[in-house]
């Protein structure tokens, strides 16, 4: 007998469908229950783009770094004592002079004037001198010529008068005679003492007008003197032994900016004219920067590099205000000069701060500054990845840094930093 089969069939194929849908859904739940279980993959960096090292513990010693120039311990400044214009250039920077070397000639018409004046009046003077003492003598001799005969007729009237009285004594004159004898005596020697005392005092008063010229005397002479160094210094001398470095530096020439002097230009009394230097007497001038600097103290040893040698220094002056973020520290140099050190010459130098006997440190970060807490990929055991960890920094060096917290002796840490890596905490290394 036939058994229909066209429902069973049917009934078949709808289970099978359910099911398979079923699977499908259980199937299509689990991938996404594992794709989101699943970590984003690790980011990959090659081994040879990092800067690798090892965290030690031992002695260190602390240093500064500081790029600056060398310049001289002295620079001597030539101004110009009066003005003029100048009229010959005869050194050059870069040119040794001595003491006694003319850098410069200037001109000056009213001051020549002047002093050919001055002159002129110290000669007149010194003839009026001559003249007075002449005059003087002559009034002297007339005044001498006069008391001697003052002299001579009170001698004789006193004489006279001697004689009379003698002979009133013996009544060969009257007594009027003896009288007007003695009187006219008197009167002549009254008039002999006054003759004394205007000798005295015409001495005097020759000393004091001769005084007196001689003092207009040595005030023109000292006028004349200094007119002629006034015309003596537009010739401008070095004044010492060393380097010409500049011509005109640091001032204003007839108003102008300072630059380069020319034959020609007017420059006023004060202008600097010249800048000279000592060449084996340099100093070093570094810039450190501020966060730096606080440790730096005057005496310290140093190192300054002048790419043709190295020189011992010593720390000497720190300038007690930051510029722009770093701070001025003068080194004085203790060695020799190399070859080729000069004024303005760039130089690198290394300023000791401590030596730190037993410390734990590594290799000073791209970003690591002292005393503060920074994160680092500390580098796996088997060196092929790193995690990112914390970790507090203390005092540093040039080269190094302390290490406070955070890492631990052997440690191998990177100490570049690795760009696209900021927000990752963890990497490959390939």
């Amino acid at each position: 007998m036939d058994i229909p089969r066209g429902k069973g069939a049917a009934r078949r194929r709808m289970m099978i469908r359910a099911a398979l849908g079923t699977l499908a859904l259980v199937v299509v739940v689990g991938i996404t229950i594992g794709v989101k279980q699943l970590r984003p993959a690790v980011p990959s960096v090659e081994k040879a783009t990092v800067v690798p090292d090892t965290v030690k513990r031992g002695p260190i010693l602390r240093q500064v770094r500081g790029v600056g120039t060398l310049i001289p311990e002295q620079v001597l400044f030539i101004p110009a004592q009066t003005d003029g214009r100048i009229v010959r250039i005869n050194m050059r920077p870069g040119q040794i002079v001595e003491p006694n070397t003319i850098i410069l000639e200037l001109s000056n018409p009213e001051l020549i004037l002047d002093a050919v004046t001055a002159e002129y009046d110290l000669k007149v003077a010194e003839a009026a001198l001559i003249d007075l003492r002449v005059t003087l003598q002559s009034q002297g001799f007339d005044k001498q010529s006069a008391a001697a005969k003052v002299r001579g007729d009170f001698t004789e009237a006193r004489l006279k008068a001697e004689r009379d009285a003698q002979l009133f004594k013996e009544g060969l004159v009257s007594s009027l005679d003896a009288k007007i004898s003695a009187s006219k005596a008197k009167e002549l020697g009254t008039q002999n003492g006054l003759e004394e005392q205007r000798l005295q005092i015409i001495d005097e008063s020759v000393k004091a007008q001769m005084e007196s010229q001689r003092v207009k005397i040595a005030q023109l002479r000292a006028l004349h003197q200094l007119k002629q160094e006034q015309v003596e210094q537009l010739r401008i001398r070095a004044g010492a032994r060393g380097v010409l470095l500049q011509l005109g530096a640091d001032a204003l020439v007839a108003g102008q900016a300072a630059g380069k002097l020319e034959v020609g230009q007017r420059v006023a009394a004060g202008t600097v004219l010249a800048k000279i230097a000592q060449p084996e007497k340099l100093k070093a001038e570094l810039k450190v920067t501020e966060t730096e600097a606080k440790d730096i103290a005057v005496g310290q040893p140093a190192s300054i590099d002048t790419r043709n040698g190295i020189i011992a220094g010593r720390v000497t002056r720190i300038d007690p205000a930051a510029v722009n973020g770093s701070v001025l520290v003068d080194v004085a140099l203790l060695g020799a000069l190399p070859q080729g050190a000069r004024p303005d010459l760039s130089v690198d130098g290394v300023i000791e701060l401590e030596r730190l006997t037993d410390v734990i440190y590594m290799g000073r970060p791209t970003s690591g500054q002292p005393n503060t807490t920074i994160s680092l990929f500390k580098i796996d055991a088997d060196g092929n990845g790193a995690a990112r960890v914390r970790v507090r920094l203390g005092r540093a060096s040039v080269s190094v840094v302390e290490v406070l917290d955070g890492l631990r002796p052997g440690d191998q840490v990177i100490l570049s930093d690795i760009t696209g890596m900021d927000s990752q905490n963890r990497i490959r290394l390939n």
